[in-house]
């Protein structure tokens, strides 16, 4: 189809901004982003669709535009919901590189756009195939009656004997027509895409399984909500891929460029999930503030309640509840800059929590997720049951989460992702029935967490059965009993400290962690062995403590740790 087509048609939306004298080219597709460089993901001949999120000041126009008219695409259309005017530094810019730009009115979803282009271009390219596009506005509606991805998918195979899947990064299927993948052959073809994907592998990426061939085409969230990612291992864990059975090989351009029009309407449902998660988000991450701030259990209480109806709608009784801790490590070189690890750690955790013999793309609407710095802590909520004595006496089906069994369906595929200079590290507390209990939780599964970070391979979990001795028993601690057993003996210390700057704290530390050893201490904190004779004569001075006696070094243990 051609730029002028676009005007012509009210329902988009459209205003020409500039480069009347280009309306004649020719549209071949069209892409979403607010990437600031989103040239990896271009052809040629796209309408690009943007929001603006990448215009951060007026030099950013410039760059931006030059990299679409160097890709050559067809034209710019940027929406006003978020700036309102264009702002006239990208006006000049597509100006001087010639390149046509429209406004989106903000009454218009780029959606609808998207849904035009994409049934006028492949219906022009291949009449065979245009049931598909022109059918394909279910896939946005949604609930029952409009079908979501499954709708594509059924008419890919009705219309070009297709059969595809939507799987997620750990190879659980999210849609499917006909026969659901086996969950061996879906593991496989999402460790081969996340490999492909970390080596810059553009896709489809091609493989035979079994003398079957497949394509992976890749799902990427690039839309209006999507943060632009700096580096690939910001997104490789967390993207979808439509895994297609044909080779790709040898299609004509029209058959591929369908498929991508295929794997942008798609895209569009995962806007629509992740939209959906932004409550439960939100409440994990309140209820976290409240936890780590040390907020009393009755304040926390009051949050869950507000939590527990939209996690578990219709629950008549307070749920259990566990708390799982993960964490996203890269390697990076020196001078290379790191990656945000939190929300990858936070949308790959969704995903591990998902019940890997659920389908869909709505079966995370129980769980809740938040990010603090690199962890990933999520909320799960438990059918409230009388907990019994023991766990030894307790159903195999109210144990809740267990660490081995979560990684079990996802170990294959995210080695793969990770493979060469990245670790995903799980720990999983017990469960607790009350708001008390939930900082209980957390530093347990923090603690979990550090065990399996201990331990050798890619992908590496730890439960709360793993812990031993004061780590298992100090989560449990009530936080009055805390506060009043460090604060008698260590606030003595604190207050000197702050008065004579004594650095007696950490020299209380390192004796306890050097065993007593007067030498070791005093080589590590670089120190005469007469001053730290000193130091911890002060310290017992203070607290009235003696630290040669075993009971006194324990007490002052458990308080740092417990501090």
């Amino acid at each position: 189809m051609r730029l002028r087509a676009l005007l012509e048609n009210d329902a988009l939306g459209l205003r020409l901004l500039g480069g009347e004298d280009e309306l004649d080219r020719t549209v071949r597709g069209v892409m979403t982003t607010d990437l600031k460089d989103p040239s990896r993901y271009l052809s040629g001949g796209e309408l690009v669709l943007t929001g603006l999120a990448w215009l951060r000041e007026p030099a950013d126009a410039e760059p931006f535009v030059r990299i679409l008219a160097g890709a050559g695409v067809a034209a710019l259309a940027a929406g006003e919901a978020e700036l309102g005017d264009i702002p006239e530094d990208l006006v000049q810019a597509c100006s001087r590189h010639r390149l046509p730009l429209f406004g989106v009115n903000e009454s218009v979803a780029f959606a609808t756009i998207t849904e035009h282009v994409v049934r006028q271009v492949s219906g022009e390219r291949a009449g065979d195939l245009a049931a598909v596009v022109d059918r394909h506005r279910r896939l946005m509606t949604s609930g029952p009656a409009g079908g979501g991805p499954e709708v594509v998918l059924d008419l890919l195979g009705s219309d070009l004997d297709l059969r595809a899947w939507v799987l997620s990064p750990t190879g659980r299927q999210i849609a499917g027509a006909g026969e659901p993948l086996e969950a061996g052959l879906a593991a496989t073809l999402a460790g081969e895409h996340l490999a492909a994907t970390r080596t810059g592998r553009r896709g489809p990426h091609r493989l035979t399984v079994g003398g079957t061939p497949y394509s992976l085409f890749p799902i990427r969230n690039t839309g209006r909500g999507a943060a632009p990612a700096r580096d690939v291992r910001e997104t490789v864990l967390s993207d979808w891929l439509l895994a297609v059975e044909a080779d790709a090989g040898d299609w004509p351009a029209a058959r591929l460029d369908l498929l991508q029009g295929v794997t942008q309407l798609i895209a569009v449902e995962r806007d629509r999930r992740d939209a959906a998660r932004t409550v439960r988000r939100r409440l994990a991450q309140e209820v976290l503030e409240l936890v780590q701030s040390g907020a009393a259990p009755a304040e926390i209480a009051a949050r869950l309640r507000v939590a527990a109806p939209v996690l578990l709608p219709g629950l008549g009784t307070a749920p259990h509840w566990q708390v799982v801790v993960a964490r996203v490590e890269w390697e990076t070189e020196p001078g290379q800059n790191g990656v945000d690890s939190g929300p990858v750690a936070q949308a790959l955790l969704e995903e591990i929590l998902v019940d890997p013999a659920a389908s869909g793309a709505d079966t995370a609407d129980r769980i809740a997720v938040a990010h603090s710095g690199d962890e990933a802590i999520a909320l799960v909520p438990l059918a409230a049951a009388p907990l019994p004595d023991s766990e030894d006496d307790m159903p195999p089906a109210t144990l809740g989460l267990h660490a081995d069994v979560l990684l079990d369906a996802v170990r294959a595929p995210l080695s793969a992702g990770l493979d060469g200079d990245g670790r995903l590290t799980l720990g999983v507390s017990a469960a607790v029935h009350s708001a008390e209990g939930l900082r209980g939780a957390l530093e347990e599964a923090r603690h979990a967490r550090r065990v399996a970070a201990a331990r050798p391979g890619r992908v590496c979990a730890a439960g709360h059965h793993e812990l031993a001795s004061h780590v298992l028993l100090l989560p449990f601690v009530p936080d009055d009993v805390r506060r009043a057993f460090t604060a008698r003996l260590l606030d003595p210390l604190r207050d000197y400290d702050r008065r004579h700057r004594a650095e007696l704290i950490p020299t209380l530390e390192a004796f306890l962690d050097c065993d007593g050893s007067w030498t070791r201490c005093a080589t590590r904190l670089h120190l005469h062995v007469n001053t730290l004779r000193y130091r911890v004569g002060r310290i017992e001075q203070l607290t009235g403590r003696d630290l040669s006696r075993l009971e006194d070094k324990l007490d002052f243990f458990l308080a740092l740790r417990m501090s």
